[in-house]
């Protein structure tokens, strides 16, 4: 994977630098202060956004329902001090950290979501390919497919992305291999 462009959305300048800070060695990082900034910025490049709740113009949630609604292929992590209630259910984030968060919090909910990320285009190549090898099989004899160099293909690319995902499975906890199926179940 390519390195990751991550958009913090934070209004205090000192959290947004330590934050930029703890990311830069391994993210192209965007910093926005403000809820129209961060709607302004926020494009189909960014992979992830930190976004804080509480925006001096807004509501984060108002920034993480733009970005839902305009079909932003980005994870998004609450980053926020605001203790989550019952109004978080029909949020379509990803991840909820409470402030204060660490580096090593803060770089382990990043990994967590470019990982969902991967395996979910990962399962979706693996879905159109299966659907394929199954059409195929259903409609040629056997023989035909054993001799066609594409159906070969096809089925090693399938088996490629067993492994991988396999791979990716194991490397999750439990919570994180849950939640990443609750949040396939919801798409």
């Amino acid at each position: 994977m390519s390195e990751a462009t991550v958009l913090v959305v934070e209004d205090e300048p000192d959290i947004a630098a330590l934050y930029a800070g703890f990311l830069e060695e391994r993210y192209n990082v965007t910093v926005a202060a403000t809820a129209v900034e961060a709607i302004e910025v926020v494009d189909g490049t960014v992979d992830a956004v930190l976004l804080d709740r509480r925006l001096p113009d807004g509501s984060g949630d108002e920034v993480l329902e733009h970005i839902r609604e305009n079909d932003l292929d980005c994870r998004v992590a609450m980053v926020t001090a605001v203790e989550p209630d019952f109004d978080i259910i029909d949020m379509g984030f990803d991840l909820y950290l409470t402030k204060p968060v660490n580096r090593a919090n803060l770089l382990a909910a990043l990994e967590t979501l470019l990982t969902r990320d991967e395996y979910d285009e990962l399962l979706q190549e693996a879905a159109a390919l299966a659907s394929k090898r199954a059409v195929l099989k259903a409609q040629k004899p056997t023989a035909q497919l054993d001799d066609n160099e594409a159906f070969d293909e096809l089925v090693s690319r399938l088996d490629e992305l067993d492994a991988d995902m396999d791979a990716i499975a194991e490397s999750l906890s439990t919570d994180d291999y849950r939640a990443m199926f609750r949040d396939l179940g919801e798409a």
